[in-house]
């Protein structure tokens, strides 16, 4: 049975206004994407890792979209199905990504790294039907870690096993299994205000929260984002995983817009990415700031990276102006922008732009958005006055898979909540400032303080834990975790941290890397934990 999501439309209004003004157009997400494919078919495909390496073109990666889409039709999916993937940058997630795509399913990323726990959920909440996987990534035995949540998965019916012919659990696909399909013709159409994608990402909540994205909205910002970055004149080498909103639309969907190669990395190795830039003649460096200063900060990076990183975009985890002026120092155009899994493309910077705007401030509302600061009550601050920021435009998600959060957070005017903090100065850019949302921005990954707190909660002798960001250097923010302790008890360490949140299943990319130990805890009257005081003093360095 198809799943169904309690979504929220845009008041009629701006429907009218974002299909006059061209911002949404008829056209599914697969569409969309084999318009953009057929464009040229012999552009290069090409992918960087130590196990699964793969030079090809776009063409031929188009075709097995459709045998593997065939393969999937054959197991019974079709529009309103759910099918997830949990894989790396490998040529199979691609694949995987367009053939649902063409056939008109739902799709839900799992970035890789996520463990069972969150895993688990997903399937879930998702009612996904279907899931491809790797067999096993790096270390990890992922069928393994599967194994111990399928139990409480009534509603996954298929399991496709991405390069494990010799460890396929009885009952299960090899991927190969798709491949030998027969190929459907070209994309299903479907409604283009249904579900196409829902992105899980963390929150003030335990759990990811399910965030979907229409055909509408996920073509609209594919080809925001592209006209966005279309000064760019070489293509990039994307190292952030598709299972996630910056590799997925960096990596498989907006080159295709701007009619480039695709060049994806399965791991971030700074010395790899350095001589593949001068082997192929490509940038790199954008997406999350740990990408650009690891580069910067590789010995073997030199005079002729700097050439090939004339232009560079950061967003998706905060941005030191430190970092920003050493760009600038080099000659490197740098950019930033804000968004969020909700609203991926809410402001950016032009390269054009005045160099102070250019480099401290998240920029302006991109085409078709809107933004504004309130206050606690809702109301509008002025110019220069911080406030949370609400959003709202063609390429905003459609809501939460929980009802009970789309009420929270859209309004009936279609302003989204970002649970973000940031000033508007009088020529209408944005800063981000500090946020209300309980989230750790940790090499663009969000992290669910909620969620960590929540298991540490539960060693031995803790009376109270609260987790918040750190800055970081390389990766932007990082986990601190502050601990008050039960009288007469020792308070662990970052080893038993590591070890008890390990035993829970958590994602290690979660795992808190700094921790202190506190008498109390500031507070407010009514006794809540003030975590701005804790950010204050860790950005204070006390």
């Amino acid at each position: 049975m198809p799943t169904t999501f309690e979504l929220r439309p845009m008041p009629p209004e701006l429907v009218e206004r974002y299909l006059a003004e061209g911002a949404w157009d008829d056209r599914s997400l697969g569409q969309f994407l084999r318009d953009e494919l057929v464009k040229d078919f012999d552009r290069k495909f090409k992918i960087w890792s130590p196990t699964h390496p793969f030079t090809g073109t776009v063409g031929e990666v188009y075709n097995e979209a459709l045998r593997v889409a065939g393969g999937l039709r054959a197991l019974g999916l079709g529009p309103g199905d759910v099918v997830a993937f949990q894989l790396p940058n490998w040529v199979e997630a691609a694949t995987t990504f367009y053939a649902c795509a063409m056939l008109g399913v739902t799709l839900v990323p799992i970035v890789h790294f996520y463990g069972p726990k969150e895993v688990g959920f997903i399937l879930r909440q998702s009612g996904a039907r279907t899931l491809v996987i790797a067999a096993r990534i790096g270390r990890r035995d992922m069928l393994a870690e599967l194994a111990t949540v399928r139990d409480g998965l009534p509603r996954l019916e298929h399991v496709v096993v991405v390069d494990g012919e010799g460890e396929v659990p009885p009952g299960d696909l090899s991927f190969g299994h798709l491949r030998r399909a027969e190929p459907i013709e070209g994309p299903v159409a479907v409604d283009p205000d249904g579900p196409a994608l829902i992105g899980y990402t963390s929150g003030t909540t335990a759990d990811p929260k399910g965030v979907v994205h229409t055909h509408r909205t996920l073509g609209c910002e594919v080809r925001q984002l592209a006209g966005h970055q279309s000064l760019r004149d070489l293509p990039g080498l994307v190292g952030a995983p598709v299972g996630h909103a910056i590799g997925m639309l960096g990596g498989l969907l907006c080159p295709l817009v701007n009619g480039k190669p695709i060049y994806l990395i399965d791991g971030w190795d700074p010395p790899t990415v350095l001589d593949a830039m001068v082997e192929e003649q490509i940038a790199a460096g954008s997406g999350s700031t740990y990408f650009f200063t690891s580069l910067l900060d590789c010995p073997g990076f030199g005079p002729e990276h700097v050439a090939l990183m004339r232009y560079v975009g950061l967003g998706g985890s905060p941005i030191p102006n430190a970092v920003a002026e050493r760009a600038d120092q080099l000659g490197i155009s740098l950019v930033r922008s804000y968004g969020c899994t909700e609203h991926p493309s809410v402001t950016g910077s032009l390269h054009e732009a005045p160099r102070e705007k250019r480099i401290h401030t998240d920029g302006r509302p991109l085409e078709w958005v809107e933004i504004r600061t309130v206050d606690i009550d809702g109301q509008d601050v002025g110019v220069g006055e911080p406030g949370e920021i609400l959003t709202r435009g063609p390429d905003r998600f459609a809501g939460y898979t929980d009802p009970a959060l789309t009420a929270e957070s859209i309004d009936a005017e279609g302003w989204f909540r970002t649970g973000d903090v940031g000033v508007i100065d009088e020529d209408g850019y944005l800063t981000i400032t500090d946020r209300v949302k309980d989230i750790i921005i940790r090499g663009g990954e969000n992290v669910s303080a909620a969620e960590v707190e929540q298991l540490l909660a539960h060693m031995e002798g803790v009376a109270e834990v609260a987790v918040v960001a750190a800055p970081d250097e390389r990766l932007g923010e990082h986990g601190c975790a502050f601990f008050r302790m039960q009288p007469g008890s020792e308070a662990p360490d970052l080893e038993a941290v590591r070890t008890h949140l390990s035993a829970a299943g958590l994602a290690r990319q979660k795992w808190p890397e700094e921790l202190r130990v506190v008498d109390d805890l500031p507070r407010t009257a009514s006794g809540k934990v003030q975590k701005f005081v804790l950010r204050q003093q860790l950005r204070a360095g006390a």
